[in-house]
């Protein structure tokens, strides 16, 4: 899938694109805490995608650190947090706060 077919994918709606690979130790980190941040942004729909099985996509939409939040509200993405640090619960539900107002 590349970078259009996925904006016309998310077309309605609101959703969170979490990028994660198997070996990411600061992906398994974060992955125990996704099912609560979930349940809290049940608005969203959240959708995993294997960084190394999805590599082009990764790079059209400049993901290189993992794991990472991209927010797409009717195929316009509406924020990102992509670094390549390790992200705590707080932070991430924090982001997506700040992201839905």
């Amino acid at each position: 899938m590349n970078k259009q077919e996925l904006e016309e994918k998310l077309s309605n709606g609101k959703y969170v694109l979490t990028f994660m690979a198997t070996w990411c130790p600061d992906c398994s980190f974060i992955k125990p805490h996704l099912p609560e941040i979930e349940k809290d942004f049940a608005d969203y729909h959240f959708i995993s995608v294997d960084r190394d099985e999805n590599i082009d996509l990764a790079q059209e939409l400049n993901v290189f650190g993992i794991p990472s939040f991209i927010v797409y509200q009717d195929g316009k993405e509406v924020d990102r947090f992509v670094n390549k640090d390790r992200k705590t619960k707080e932070e991430v539900e924090n982001f997506l706060t700040a992201a839905d107002n």
